[in-house]
C-alpha cells in the first residue's frame, strides 16, 4: 500500500517536520460576546406562569408518595433519595397488575381533576387577553365543587 496518505499528510516528509508558521491550523471564530447569546435565550424562553395547575402525577408517583411514607417508617436511618427510589422502583416492577390498577385509577381521576382545572385557566386566560375580568370562573369551580358533593350525598343515601 504505498502511496496511500490521508488529506493532511504533506506531499515532501522533510515539510512535515518544520514548524507550522504561516499553515493555518484550525478555523477561528470571530470573538463573540457570550452575554449577549444568553439574554437571547432567556428572551426566547416563555416565563413560567405561576397560576398555572400543575401537572397530575402518573400512577408510578401516586405509589411513590405512599411508599415512601412507608419505607421512612421501616427504615428510618436510610436518607438518600436515590435508595427510596429504587426500592420504589423494584417494588412497582414486582407488582401485579391487579396491585396497579389501584394507582392507576388514582393517577386517572387526578388527571381528570386537572383538565378541568386546565379548563377553567385557559378560559381565564382567554378572557384576561381579550381585556374582560369576569368572576364567572371562580363561581363556576364553586358550582362544580357543589355538584360533585351533592353527587356524593346521594350516593351515600342509596
Amino acid at each position: 500500500m504505498t502511496g496511500a496518505r490521508s488529506k493532511g499528510a504533506a506531499k515532501n516528509p522533510a515539510e512535515s517536520l518544520k514548524p507550522a508558521e504561516n499553515k493555518k491550523v484550525g478555523k477561528r471564530k470571530a470573538s463573540v460576546d457570550r452575554s449577549s447569546i444568553r439574554k437571547a435565550k432567556k428572551e426566547r424562553k416563555a416565563k413560567k406562569d405561576p397560576n398555572r395547575p400543575k401537572r397530575p402525577p402518573s400512577a408510578f408517583f401516586v405509589f411513590l408518595e405512599e411508599f415512601r411514607a412507608t419505607f421512612k417508617r421501616e427504615h428510618p436511618n436510610v436518607k438518600a433519595v436515590s435508595a427510596v427510589g429504587k426500592a420504589a422502583g423494584e417494588k412497582w416492577k414486582s407488582m401485579s397488575v391487579d396491585e396497579k390498577a389501584v394507582y392507576e385509577a388514582k393517577a386517572a381521576k387526578r388527571k381528570a381533576d386537572y383538565e378541568k382545572q386546565m379548563n377553567l385557566y385557559n378560559k381565564k386566560q382567554e378572557s384576561s387577553a381579550n381585556g374582560e375580568v369576569n368572576d364567572e370562573e371562580d363561581e363556576e369551580v364553586n358550582d362544580e365543587e357543589d355538584e360533585d358533593e351533592d353527587e356524593e350525598e346521594e350516593e351515600d343515601e342509596d
